[in-house]
């Protein structure tokens, strides 16, 4: 009987070290050495990070491999980010894959951050239902970087149908939870505001943008003017209103996401949609997608929350699919900072 592959995955495109080793789509180990420093600063400092990625990255691999309970000598290929990121994390990930690549003499991954993404959905028991999406489907992909509608033709042919053309969701919130004063960053403590919160307490404009692709620095402008000018009228405005100020911007958000989607599956005839990336762990997001989809009838797809952000899982699976293909990558590739194309 042929031998399953074991596949080491390295995700360094950010602020997260993270390593994870797979097995027949199984998850072996699952380790994550995070950055706090970067809250002090409001956000992520790539040189910073860059510096962190160097110091954890042996300390991460060296436990995945423990806590999977195999040696290295058992692992048959290693798998990394190769972008899109911040060049400096990435060029740690991918000079530390590279020589644990001629070390061993395995083959060797580079693994696109948002495909990685959207095959997360392929790792096993990663969804909320426990099963496979069926090809072709819709993918939104929603982070603190990404914003973008793909088609999903199979593991390694994803369409972009819609991106945004200026903020992302994720830096959405941020900038906007900067405003009411939280802390980097901002999204989970939007949501956690929320929860008390009347949704329907305050309305705010949504961008008029023709065809699939997104736009938010209208949306967060008018959040802000609108703060800004109830501020003046109250200086406690915020804090009065702080509850159903954070439910109506997540209900907004999630609404503009929603209906690009919908004008979307319109425009393919294509029903299953999946939803990845660290905001597609919001909870107002998921209630509005899940409670659309069971109306309609689209087959909807969640991950578990431990696999919408930033993971090594995502690489492993990513890097296990590609392995049986056959798709190695030399040793000379480069990474790259810019979003490319699958």
């Amino acid at each position: 009987m042929k031998k399953e592959p074991i596949i080491i995955g390295i995700e360094s495109s950010c602020d997260e070290t993270a390593v994870s080793i797979i097995k027949n789509r199984e998850v072996l180990s699952d380790i994550i050495i995070s950055q706090e420093i970067h809250k002090k600063y409001g956000g992520v400092v790539p040189e910073l990070a860059a510096r962190l990625h160097d110091k954890n990255i042996v300390k991460a691999v060296n436990k995945a491999i423990l806590s999977a309970n195999i040696k290295k000598n058992d692992i048959d290929a290693v798998s990394f980010t190769i972008g899109p990121g911040l060049i400096g994390s990435l060029l740690v990930g991918a000079c530390f894959a590279k020589s644990f690549s001629t070390g061993l003499k395995i083959p060797l991954l580079a693994v696109n951050h948002i495909q990685a993404h959207v095959l997360s959905h392929f790792i096993k028991n990663a969804n909320v239902s426990n099963y496979y999406p069926i090809f072709p489907f819709l993918s939104l992909v929603i982070s603190g970087g990404h914003t973008q509608i793909l088609k999903v033709s199979n593991f390694f042919h994803m369409e972009i149908l819609g991106s945004t053309l200026d903020d992302s969701v994720g830096e959405t919130f941020d900038k906007i939870a900067r405003f009411l004063g939280f802390s980097y960053p901002g999204g989970p403590i939007i949501e956690f505001f929320s929860k008390n919160g009347c949704d329907k307490k305050f309305l705010f404009s949504k961008p008029m943008v023709k065809g699939l692709n997104f736009s938010f620095s209208g949306f967060k402008s008018n959040v802000l003017q609108f703060i800004s000018t109830n501020l003046k009228k109250d200086p406690l405005f915020i804090k009065n209103n702080l509850h159903d100020l954070c439910s109506s911007i997540q209900k907004c958000i999630s609404e503009i996401l929603l209906d690009k989607v919908k004008k979307a599956t319109l425009k393919t005839n294509i029903f299953r949609v999946s939803l990845v990336g660290g905001v597609s762990s919001n909870s107002k997001i998921r209630e509005i997608f899940t409670s659309f989809a069971e109306k309609e009838k689209w087959e909807i797809f969640l991950l578990k929350k431990k696999y919408t952000t930033d993971n090594g899982s995502m690489i492993a699976i990513t890097g296990l699919l590609k392995y049986k293909e056959n798709l190695f990558d030399s040793i000379y590739v480069s990474p790259y900072s810019k979003f490319k194309i699958f």
